[in-house]
């Protein structure tokens, strides 16, 4: 089982999970989730012999939550993650793994990291290099200019969103849960919104919840939410402006580790902004990406809805570093 730590970070701490003894593997969820999304990795990365270590990030969980939106940006992040690997592993770089918004900032983390990170695996979400646009931009100019809903827009108001998924945490969660994963038909989740319509506007909360998120599941989340509340996790997307100012200094750069991606074939992200050549574009942007899989019928929540899948993938891929 897993031992809870509180590591020191620069500005505050993050609280951890930690399991076995070995090189240094960090886990990094995504929103809304938390350490708790990586139940089923931790103890098998652990068996394989590495000291895995699943992060509440900031804003989450029981994490340090800072007020300011800026205290949410990407620098911010990498500092975070490297800070964990300073603590538990001085003399060695670690290996991390992100899923969802995790993703971006372990990507990011050995895009600007080297020296502290010596491989990288993604899920959910690819790397497709430093962006080139603030996707602010992409925001209004595929919806919000054309009077279409798109989720991260509805976040860039203070405390809109937070009030909507706090008057409910329990079915807000169930909601959002449901609506992306790949038990959930097609159409789940509205297509039709307009910028007048609200977050959970139109989606249902399932009866019976699919099998792989159980009630015991759904409580731990819910009480995680219930006591930090939304602000800190919904600030990540208030920093897109400020992270492609950021991230446009690290431009020409690509990530030469060792690097994994794993996606489900009904998971929306690889859908919503339009499909290319993934494989390819990944490519282009790191020299040694030794896997990219596409899970059949699995949706967002990659790790939890396919946990032996991914773990199998993940436990090779590391065994081969």
């Amino acid at each position: 089982m897993p031992t809870f730590q509180t590591i020191a970070v620069p500005g505050g701490a993050l609280r951890a999970a930690v399991e076995g003894q070995g090189p240094l593997v960090v886990l990094v969820h995504g929103f809304p989730e938390s350490w708790y999304s990586w139940r089923h990795q931790l103890a098998p990365i652990a068996a394989a012999g590495f000291t895995a270590c699943a992060i509440d990030v900031r804003g989450y969980g029981g994490s340090m939550k800072p007020h300011p939106v800026d205290a949410y940006a990407m620098e911010a992040m990498i500092g975070d993650v490297a800070g964990v690997i300073e603590a538990l592993s001085p003399d060695s770089p670690a290996i991390l793994i992100g899923h969802d918004w995790g993703a971006p900032i372990v990507w990011n983390s050995a895009l600007v990291r080297p020296d502290r990170v010596r491989a990288v695996a993604g899920l959910s979400v690819p790397y497709l290099g430093v962006p080139k646009v603030s996707f602010m931009d992409v925001i209004n100019a595929v919806f919000t200019s054309q009077g279409k809903f798109f989720y991260q827009a509805y976040f860039q108001a203070e405390g809109v969103a937070e009030a909507e998924m706090e008057a409910d945490v329990r079915t807000a969660l169930r909601k959002f849960y449901y609506a992306i994963c790949g038990d959930a038909p097609d159409g789940t989740w509205p297509t039709n919104k307009t910028t007048e319509n609200t977050l959970l506007d139109g989606l249902v909360d399932p009866d019976p919840f699919p099998a792989w998120l159980t009630p015991a599941d759904i409580d731990y989340f819910t009480g995680e939410f219930e006591a930090s509340g939304f602000r800190g996790p919904i600030n990540r997307y208030r920093n897109h402006d400020r992270d492609f100012a950021y991230l446009s200094g690290f431009a020409g750069r690509r990530i030469e580790q060792p690097a994994l991606f794993i996606g489900g074939e009904r998971d929306l992200v690889l859908s919503m902004l339009g499909r290319g050549d993934l494989v390819a574009m990944m490519k282009a942007e790191m020299t040694d990406l030794r896997g990219a899989d596409i899970l059949p019928g699995c949706g967002h929540w990659t790790q939890q809805e396919r946990p032996d899948a991914v773990n199998a993938r993940l436990l090779a891929w590391l065994k081969g570093l």
